[in-house]
């Protein structure tokens, strides 16, 4: 990870540590970047955005320092991560930028660089951009006369992301009663659209975006509010999605909570037995549920292992040529079709699975056993430090040697917060909090935890 770009790109708290001129730095330097590979000098960036208010004062920031390079604008507007990835690819822009925090509050939020591929930006060109914001390269020159860059509204991407949408689904779903809970962010503009357009009747929550709402309380991170719903009214099944619409959660017909790992289950377990499951192998990160991976034997199907982040998952699927991926949290990668997490794709492929199989959502694991597990989160001074303690790493061992093949613990880093995570899977909720509370203790009691 660089100064500013992290796991998924420049996050911080809009303008204390992620500021309008930082935005206009970057937009600088990829509209200069991109524009030398033309003979015109010409670059032609896509910008997408998620609801939260911050988003425009950056989207325009943006939009400044490209033009001033002489890159081409073109705004999809409010839109999923997942549809700037794919209008990159299909209109051959020279990169695509979202603007986003995902999950997080209102009050932070991201640049995220898609490159031409529809991949996130490569770590070489993140740290020239972190060189010339820190004034450590030469000024780069302004575009002149006509030079200068020009803004074209590009709503149509999205909608034409919708259409691609429309055309995965292998069903109609006539009569199948859907919830969907927006989180008021990116997805209110796509999931409704696409559910009913392809017959079902929809039920929506956390679809009126003001701003500040995105994440509060409700979508993939606040399932509670599904939950009562897909309960009082009795539907087939719910979707959540996060702010940027590039992860998914779902609620079976009796409120249970179905996860990333679940979903790879259910949707590893479909591919394989219809041949269409790439070496027959599920890949994903050192933070899915142990029961996972003993469901997967048992079915005889291969997985990795990847670090946590579906940036990895998907360097991982694209070096072997695997077909599905994900992580516990719902970015869920399906290669065939999208080069990044696609809510509102996983769900798609989550109905397909419901509707071939003929079978309610909560009987696709009936064969999953999912173990207890505690995550607690550590601030802390110095990551690295805490992690490498001889006394923390004695810690973690004393608790390995006492799970044995019947639970684990994961002690790591926090890709974007100065935060240890310390993780326990254990046969109950007991041990989990027993286990996770001794590693906890040692990182305190030797001065790691920041006031």
């Amino acid at each position: 990870m660089g100064k500013y770009f992290g796991t998924d790109g420049f996050r911080g708290e809009a303008n204390v540590n992620l500021t309008v001129e930082h935005a206009y730095k970057v937009g600088r330097y990829l509209g200069y970047y991109y524009g030398k590979n033309h003979e015109n000098g010409k670059a032609s960036v896509v910008i997408g955005k998620d609801t939260r208010r911050s988003s425009y004062m950056f989207e325009y920031s943006l939009v400044a320092g490209l033009t001033a390079s002489g890159a081409d604008v073109y705004l999809m507007h409010v839109t999923p991560t997942p549809s700037v990835s794919y209008i990159v690819r299909l209109d051959d822009f020279d990169c695509g930028i979202m603007i986003s925090a995902s999950h997080n509050p209102y009050y932070d939020n991201g640049i995220k660089v898609i490159n031409g591929q529809g991949y996130k930006l490569e770590g070489s060109v993140e740290e020239e951009i972190e060189a010339y914001i820190d004034g450590r390269i030469p000024e780069i020159p302004f575009a002149k006369r006509e030079a200068i860059g020009r803004t074209v509204d590009y709503a149509m991407g999205r909608n034409r992301y919708i259409g691609y949408l429309m055309t995965l689904a292998t069903r109609s779903y006539k009569n199948k009663r859907v919830g969907l809970d927006c989180a008021n962010g990116a997805s209110s503009t796509v999931a409704k659209a696409v559910f009913e357009a392809l017959g079902a009747k929809t039920y929506v929550i956390n679809n009126n975006p003001d701003g500040i709402n995105i994440n509060q309380n409700c979508g993939s991170t606040h399932i509670e509010q599904l939950q009562k719903l897909v309960k009082d009214e009795k539907l087939d099944v719910g979707f959540a999605y996060d702010g940027d619409a590039d992860r998914c959660l779902a609620v079976d017909e009796n409120g249970e909570v179905i996860d990333g790992d679940k979903i790879l289950y259910a949707c590893g377990c479909y591919l394989s037995e219809k041949g269409e499951l790439n070496n027959n192998t599920v890949v994903t990160t050192v933070m899915s549920n142990l029961g996972l991976y003993k469901a997967l034997d048992k079915k005889g199907i291969a997985y990795e292992k990847t670090a946590v982040g579906d940036k990895y998952v998907y360097e991982n699927m694209m070096a072997n040529d695997h077909s599905l991926g994900g992580e516990q949290s719902g970015h869920i990668i399906f290669s065939k079709y999208a080069t990044t997490g696609d809510g509102v794709l996983t769900s798609i492929k989550m109905m397909e699975v419901i509707l071939e199989k003929k079978v309610k959502a909560s009987e696709l694991f009936r064969d999953l056993k999912i173990y207890p597990q505690l995550l607690v989160n550590v601030k802390v001074n110095n990551k690295q430090e805490t992690r490498e303690d001889a006394d923390v790493q004695a810690a973690v061992r004393k608790v390995e040697q006492a799970l044995g093949d019947e639970g684990r613990i994961l002690l790591r880093e926090s890709g974007t917060e100065p935060v240890i995570r310390v993780m326990v899977e254990a046969s109950s909720d007991e041990l989990c909090k027993k286990y996770v509370d001794e590693v906890v203790r040692v990182i305190k009691e030797k001065g790691h935890e920041a006031e």
